[in-house]
């Protein structure tokens, strides 16, 4: 006995072939998207680490600026870099060895600032100079900088600069 398949049913199968491998494309298609959405967002989350690693190195840089001021080394005999340089600053802020972060492209700007009270005791930094200005009761500005590589999938590459400013007066 052949088998038989009313004429009604017929139409459907042959709908059915034609469409049978479209669901893996789409699958294909959802998938990318999906994931360079996913991997997109996973990249911003590790921006925000380090711009949080950034604005921490920055204190951190501002807090080694404010104790080893000009007159640290009289007063803390022991202290190892009194006196700090930018280049100083530099290094130590390289070496906090923050995790994911690569110390390498973590630059530190120190400008110290002399400061003025006026009359009414408010007190004001009006001039900012690169030069070594670090006695007790000015203030040191550092300014911490990161390029941050963003790579997203099917998406150009781009690097996000990533900045924070601490400013802190000098102690000693």
């Amino acid at each position: 006995m052949s088998s038989f398949i009313p004429k009604a049913t017929r139409p459907r199968f042959r709908a059915l072939r034609k469409t049978e491998g479209s669901s893996i494309l789409e699958l294909a298609l959802v998938s990318a998207i999906l994931f360079a959405v996913l991997f997109g967002v996973i990249q911003f989350a590790w921006a925000f680490y380090a711009y949080n690693f950034v604005s921490e190195a920055a204190r951190e840089a501002a807090r080694f600026a404010i104790v080893r001021g000009s007159t640290s080394c009289a007063n803390t005999p022991n202290l190892t870099y009194c006196n700090a340089t930018p280049a100083q600053i530099q290094n130590y802020v390289q070496s906090l060895g923050y995790a994911g972060l690569n110390s390498s492209k973590l630059i530190a700007t120190t400008t110290w600032c002399a400061q003025t009270v006026s009359a009414t005791y408010s007190m004001t930094w009006p001039s900012c100079a690169s030069s070594t200005a670090n006695s007790p009761g000015n203030a040191v500005n550092v300014v911490v900088t990161y390029a941050f590589p963003l790579n997203i999938p099917f998406w150009k590459n781009q690097t996000l600069n990533l900045s924070s400013t601490a400013r802190m007066v000098v102690a000693q």
